[in-house]
């Protein structure tokens, strides 16, 4: 399956503008007319409407609150630390910022594991010591159905780690470069590239090289995807950053996003999403300007199975 009908969110007990992101993640913006205590206080309320709104809309959640210390300003965020997968294996990665690194955290993982059959743990954490990053469904763009994995290069995304995780789930990778409308390497391949079961929302433009992109669009056409092309401007506005859900009780799929990402694209667009899923946005204005991550970011997806 393409879509979990299981994710898990991190309540954020010290979210605020990380200095140690901010110098590849250029979507992150201090709000400074507001305190650190307003910004907490207004993380709160987004995080815990956009956890109501998904489990009324039959999304299996299972939340967990962020540890006070260390302080993690973006714990808001776990799909970059850990993936978990059908065969039961979990993928840790290789975090590029030293204060997200404890993100990663083993009572997550043990919880985890009371509920499905957690059968290994791949730990790739060492090569933060290289210098070496992949920050997991940031990095990778999984095509489950299809099993290709894309990736678009830059300081937190590593090529050879990016081969490596590739070929370790079975997955055809396909790695490209991505830019801003400045030309500064998108960090995140997540905010530029979608892909549903049917369809990949993706801002071509950002992919410069013409061969590459020639491939990234060879890639998803024939593997049955319908390409819904969105601009630059649009990927400022995370209209990049969405990801499908299936709701336990059935179809139809969900195509979570933030309300900014909605509000971005066309009528046209929304039209040709709304054939293959209904569009669900959430409101986590403060979460996506300071965090400079939307909501996919904050979806981990559960494909683990259940215990017996």
């Amino acid at each position: 399956m393409q879509s979990a009908s299981t994710v898990l969110l991190v309540r954020p007990t010290s979210f605020g503008f990380n200095a140690e992101t901010a110098a590849s993640n250029h979507f992150q913006q201090p709000l400074t007319q507001l305190s650190p205590a307003q910004v907490q206080q207004q993380a709160f309320a987004e995080f815990d409407q956009a956890v109501a709104t998904l489990r009324a809309r039959g999304v299996r959640v299972l939340v967990e609150d962020d540890t006070p210390a260390p302080a993690k300003p973006d714990a808001v965020f776990p799909n970059n630390w850990g993936t978990f997968h059908p065969d039961g294996r979990v993928l840790l990665y290789p975090m590029c910022a030293p204060n997200r690194r404890a993100e990663r955290r083993p009572d997550i993982l043990a919880r985890l594991g009371q509920q499905f059959a957690v059968t290994e743990i791949v730990d790739l954490s060492p090569h933060e010591q290289q210098g070496r990053f992949l920050e997991g469904t940031g990095s990778i763009i999984f095509d489950h159905e299809h099993r290709r994995a894309y990736a678009g290069l830059s300081a937190r995304t590593d090529a050879g780690l990016f081969a490596e995780v590739a070929a370790r789930l079975g997955y055809a990778p396909v790695a490209f470069h991505a830019s801003d409308a400045q030309g500064q390497s998108i960090y995140h391949t997540n905010v530029m590239l979608c892909v549903g079961p049917a369809f990949a929302v993706i801002c071509l433009e950002s992919i410069t090289d013409a061969a590459e992109r020639a491939r990234v669009v060879e890639s998803l056409t024939t593997t049955g995807h319908e390409i819904i092309a969105i601009s630059l401007a649009q990927v400022t506005r995370f209209a990049g950053n969405m990801l499908t859900v299936q709701p336990t009780a059935g179809p139809p799929e969900l195509l979570v996003m933030s309300q900014s990402a909605h509000d971005a694209l066309t009528e046209e667009q929304r039209r040709r999403l709304s054939h293959y899923c209904e569009l669900l946005p959430l409101s986590i204005p403060t979460i996506e300007t300071i965090g400079g991550g939307s909501a996919r970011c904050m979806l981990a997806e559960i494909f683990l199975p259940p215990r017996a």
